[in-house]
């Protein structure tokens, strides 16, 4: 479909700064196209979470590295600043526009189905990446791109279990707490829940609390000196993604607790960005389950089997692995985030 007016191509490239990528603002809010001329390109519309973390800004750089004017697409790109309304707002805009293809990255999973009925009435797809939604209709997106976070929670839950036993650990009482993503957020809600399944075969595993750090550095901090404050003992900190497990870290250093292989505290991290793993190979971090942020080629792919009128998969899994002391030393040189 190319619904998109040439004329509106023209003005979007007249606004964009010159070079790769220039800024724009409607409605109050700053998007981002591709500087272009070209009136026959696909229009995808991006809406992406925000940029709370390293793991987000590489998402983000993966997208803008997959739809360019040079492989063939117009690139409407919205940052919603970690606000749902926002999201919806973008995601509007973009079925105004008549684009092609609209890709979001949910903030939460609930509150989509109105806004998701009102794209497939204008006949747009609608490509999820990252996170999921709940909906009833799933007919409302064409399909989704991302991690198995449940399998990431389990595989946690599961090097825990390997790591306790191979200390002689398996009746020792094990207090663990858990920093958590945003509320609602499906990586969140898939790595509690994988993380519980393993932790409830364990009688001697004792979660004391699971707190909202929102996925930053600032708030795993807040937090984990909370944590610290309430709780005289702690065995094992797990940590949903690499921002909080910062924040953390920092919050233990200050109160002079050491972690990783040597220390007092078991990390137990998620994203695996370079930062992290370079802590993973000082041993600060005990293991780091990699979330795969590098998702914007194949929502690419999956675009053009659409624009050759193939069928795709609902659900599409990015292959992801697990980072100890004894592995990360082979990956870091290549890491590009």
């Amino acid at each position: 479909m190319r619904k998109i007016k040439s004329f509106l191509l023209l003005l979007l490239a007249a606004l964009a700064l010159t070079g790769c990528v220039g800024q724009f603002e409607v409605g109050g809010e700053q998007e981002e196209s591709a500087g272009t001329d070209e009136a026959d390109l696909v229009v995808v519309g991006v809406s992406q979470v925000g940029s709370e973390s390293v793991w987000r800004t590489a998402n983000t750089v993966s997208i803008q590295k997959a739809f360019t004017n040079e492989k063939g697409y117009f690139l409407l790109f919205s940052n919603a600043r970690q606000k749902q309304e926002n999201q919806i707002k973008a995601i509007r805009r973009f079925i105004s526009r008549q684009v092609d293809y609209i890709v979001f990255s949910p903030i939460t999973e609930t509150g989509w189905d109105v806004v998701l009925q009102e794209a497939k009435d204008a006949g747009i797809p609608v490509i999820l990446m990252d996170r999921q939604v709940d909906v009833e209709d799933e007919t409302l997106y064409t399909a989704w791109v991302g991690s198995d976070f449940h399998m990431e929670g389990e595989n946690a839950g599961k090097w825990l279990e390997e790591y306790l036993a191979g200390q002689g650990r398996q009746e020792e009482e094990i207090r663990i707490v858990v920093l958590q993503g945003t509320e609602g957020a499906t990586a969140a809600i898939g790595r509690t829940e994988g993380f519980q399944k393993v932790a409830d075969a364990h009688e001697n595993w004792v979660i004391l609390e699971q707190v909202d750090a929102e996925y930053t550095t600032a708030k795993g901090r807040e937090v984990m000196e909370s944590l610290l404050d309430k709780y005289d003992e702690i065995d094992v900190v797990v940590s949903q993604n690499d921002d909080m497990t910062f924040g953390a870290l920092d919050a233990m250093n200050r109160r002079g607790i050491t972690t990783g292989v040597e220390g007092d505290v078991i990390v137990v991290s998620f994203d695996a960005v370079k930062a992290a793993l370079k802590l993973v190979e000082q041993g600060v971090i005990n293991v780091d389950i990699e979330c795969n942020p590098n998702q914007g080629e194949w929502v690419e792919k999956l675009i053009q089997a659409l624009e050759r009128g193939e069928e795709v998969e609902k659900t599409f899994y990015i292959k992801e692995q697990i980072f100890t002391p004894e592995n990360v030393g082979e990956y870091l040189d290549d890491r590009e985030y």
